[in-house]
């Protein structure tokens, strides 16, 4: 069966019924469909960043707030 075909069909079948709760699965499926997630929208080299804080964090190659701070206040 092709997508056309396939369009007319579940068209058919939502037309005919009358049970609420199809019709919001229905409904349901096409929201979902439609959100991206969010990291599908990061850029590739953002990504290699987070996933490399993240890495430090776990080794514990980190260095406090207050650190940085006295570092770069003036």
């Amino acid at each position: 069966m092709n997508v056309q075909a396939q369009k007319i069909t579940l068209a058919k079948m939502i037309l005919e019924t009358d049970n609420p709760e199809i019709l919001k699965s229905v409904r349901n499926v096409f929201v979902a469909a439609g959100k991206k997630d969010f990291w599908e929208t990061v850029p590739y080299d953002q990504k290699l960043e987070i996933e490399k804080g993240l890495a430090d964090i776990v080794s514990e190659d980190t260095v406090d707030y207050e650190t940085v701070m006295k570092k770069h206040r003036k």
